[in-house]
């Protein structure tokens, strides 16, 4: 009787623990979004502590800078409005599309304001959108660009199609290259590879080959994919190297997460615009899987990945977990990827849940804007701020994969 008591009360104890509800990951998702939406002002602040709404209404003698960093033309504001968008579509809710609609019209109703005075000899503390009047990197129209395509869709100004076009322009002819075709960087070192660079030009490249017609560009963000594996791709490891020295002919020394983070997330946008009789694209599977199955290991108990992936006394650091949730749970939810990996996606996603996501909808934990260096300690070091914009995206976008997933499952 004792054993079968006891027998009862451990089915009981099981049954209770089964039945309890797991956390509604709409809502978690949301509230994060939200929290967005909250703290983006889309206004200026002048040096006497006054708010514009207009450019236009800043008088010539005062210093003023965009009020925050949400309202920002930077590539992680790009991210976030893919995010933003996508995650409107999911839910039917208009109000996060309209997030990054509201976000590129605020640039474009307002840059040309700084651009002339600038023409004129007036400066202005942190440029307000430098980057999207001056062209230099990827980073400056990449991300960004990808993000103006999808608002596009809805929003067909006239002034956003040539935004693209001159960004298409950019990539394509003015970009630095390798001889081979790589896209490269010409600082801090001539020529240097950067694994972030594979997303700050295929996102846009893919969407741009959709948009357009034109299949030269899918050809392009396929080649990428191919060049960046053949110099970042550490076999050892199964992960890749921040970047590449051309001059050193060498990788660096770190496997930083959000760097792999990156270029998992570019196979993904490739894929989810390439078309399908594009001869490119079970080449492209192929090196997604192989790049999920690499990170795969570096896993940590809480579902968590490392800033510097297999060290694991570093910190574990949420953009680059969540970049991978999001890579691994799409994989699975195209079926692109066998579906029992899906676990690594999810226990990915709830130690973001558990452990970086704060009851108001702030992020713990992202690892500020990353430059390349030689040493690994450059990369243990690197501070994390609340809330930091290299996160945003990529957990609203984790988070509506993993709301894709169980609601089919």
């Amino acid at each position: 009787m004792k054993k079968l008591t006891s027998l009862c009360l451990g089915l009981t104890l099981a049954a209770g623990a089964i039945a309890q509800p797991a956390p509604d990951d709409a809502a978690i998702v949301k509230k994060v979004a939200d929290y967005v939406i909250a703290h983006t002002a889309f206004t200026f602040t002048g040096d006497n502590q006054q708010t514009y709404r207009k450019s236009t209404d800043i008088p010539d003698n005062v210093q003023a800078r965009i009020s925050d960093q949400l309202s920002s033309w930077h590539y992680p504001n790009g991210v976030l409005n893919i995010a933003m968008t996508d995650l409107g579509r999911y839910l039917n809710e208009a109000k996060y599309s309209q997030f990054a609609q509201q976000h590129i019209a605020f640039a474009f109703d307002n840059y040309q304001v700084f651009e002339a005075r600038s023409k004129k000899g007036i400066k202005y503390k942190g440029f307000p959108f430098n980057q999207l009047i001056h062209t230099r990197v990827l980073d400056d129209c990449g991300a960004m660009g990808a993000s103006v395509i999808d608002v596009y869709q809805t929003v067909q100004r006239p002034v956003y199609k040539t935004y693209i076009d001159k960004v298409i322009r950019h990539i394509s002819q003015v970009q630095e290259r390798l001889p081979d075709g790589t896209l490269c960087r010409p600082n801090p070192f001539r020529w240097t590879i950067w694994g972030d660079d594979l997303y700050m030009s295929i996102p846009f490249l893919a969407r741009a080959g959709k948009l357009t017609g034109n299949t030269a560009l899918f050809d392009d963000a396929v080649a990428q994919v191919h060049h960046f594996t053949k110099y970042l791709w550490d076999e050892k490891a199964g992960l890749y190297a921040h970047y590449y020295y051309e001059d050193l002919k060498r990788q660096g020394p770190a496997h930083w997460g959000r760097a792999n983070g990156w270029i998992m997330m570019a196979k993904v946008q490739l894929l989810n615009n390439l078309p399908d009789n594009h001869p490119g694209k079970k080449e492209i599977i192929a090196e997604l899987t192989r790049q999920i199955l690499g990170v795969a290991p570096y896993q940590s108990a809480s579902g968590l990945f490392h800033q510097v992936l297999d060290r694991t006394d570093s910190y574990t650091e949420t953009s680059c977990t969540a970049m991978f949730v999001y890579a691994i749970a799409r994989a699975v939810n195209e079926g692109w990827l066998d579906k029992r990996y899906i676990t690594i996606a999810e226990r990915g996603w709830d130690g973001i849940v558990k452990e970086k996501i704060q009851a108001d909808g702030q992020l713990k934990d992202v690892c500020i804007g990353t430059n390349i260096s030689a040493d690994i300690a450059f990369y243990y070091n690197r501070p994390t701020e609340l809330n930091d914009f290299h996160g945003l995206g990529p957990v609203i976008e984790a988070g509506i994969e993993i709301m894709r997933y169980r609601k089919k499952s």
